[in-house]
């Protein structure tokens, strides 16, 4: 990244790199040339259609035709640009009608200078097919235009702004984008706060959670004074002391034989009858 906060996403050699890719590509679809030629949209998609066009020839051995296309007039915020536009001149030496035509520009964003170049080209005739080549597409698209053909394809903000310089008109070849935004600049900033001394969480984040604990005015926690196994040990006291009891019990069942609730009662069951028996008169009293 340089001063100005721009970086840059094509050189000479992988812009020439992507220009040869893209007239292969071209080869591969059409099968022929005969009936091919390439359009450049002003301003710098002229040069970059005379470097592909001379691409083309190296490849098949014949350099399709060329024209330029000035698409100011076609325009659908003309009005908005100035009162009066600058015109340049549209050169097309061939016949449009029946020819493939091939637009080449160097930035596909909204596809409104593409949709002005459709209505240029069309004006001059019916093309039995157009295509599209651009150096790079970054989206943001706001009609349905899309490349046939794409030397590199950059995700970029509406806030961004993507610069081509040619060699023909900017002594340097290359592609920049300005405006980063600083998160992209500075790397993504750690969230407020120390992470928790859970699991995955750094080395040292439970001091750091002990820090932030002492800053909100809580205690931290007393540490238990009981020692590991100590409850263990009192349950296991506990029932050796009630199985003691309870081999007590049984002894003192078996020495009497019977409860000494069931005793009582039997012997005041006795003590009744005894009354009873002495209260009747006996048979040789009533003789």
């Amino acid at each position: 990244m340089n001063a100005e906060g721009s970086v840059r996403i094509l050189d000479a050699v992988e812009m020439d790199r992507a220009l040869t890719r893209i007239a292969h590509e071209i080869v591969e679809r059409n099968r022929t040339l005969a009936s091919l030629a390439i359009v450049g949209i002003r301003t710098r998609g002229v040069p970059l259609a005379r470097r592909l066009a001379a691409k083309l020839g190296e490849i098949t051995g014949t350099e399709p035709p060329l024209g330029t296309l000035d698409i100011n007039l076609y325009r659908d915020d003309l009005s908005l640009v100035a009162d009066h536009p600058i015109l340049r001149r549209t050169e097309i030496p061939f016949e449009v009608d029946d020819c493939k035509v091939v637009l080449v520009d160097d930035v596909l964003f909204t596809g409104r200078t593409i949709r002005a170049a459709l209505d240029g080209v069309t004006d001059l005739g019916r093309p039995a097919a157009i295509q599209l080549v651009v150096l790079v597409d970054r989206g943001h698209r706001e009609l349905p235009i899309k490349a046939d053909y794409v030397g590199k394809n950059v995700p970029t903000s509406r806030q961004q702004s993507v610069v081509v310089r040619l060699e023909e008109s900017d002594g340097v070849d290359e592609v920049l984008v300005r405006g980063l935004p600083a998160a992209s600049q500075t790397g993504t900033p750690r969230a407020n706060g120390a992470a928790g001394a859970g699991e995955g969480a750094p080395a040292g984040a439970a001091k750091t959670g002990k820090k932030v604990a002492a800053k909100s005015g809580k205690k931290p926690r007393p540490k238990s004074s009981k020692k590991p196994g100590a409850g263990k040990a009192a349950k296991k006291k506990a029932a050796e002391k009630k199985a003691t009891k309870d081999k007590a019990a049984k002894k003192g069942k078996k020495k009497t034989g019977k409860s000494p609730k069931g005793a009582s009662k039997k012997k005041a069951v006795k003590k009744k009858a005894k009354k009873k028996s002495k209260s009747k008169p006996g048979r040789a009293g009533k003789k």
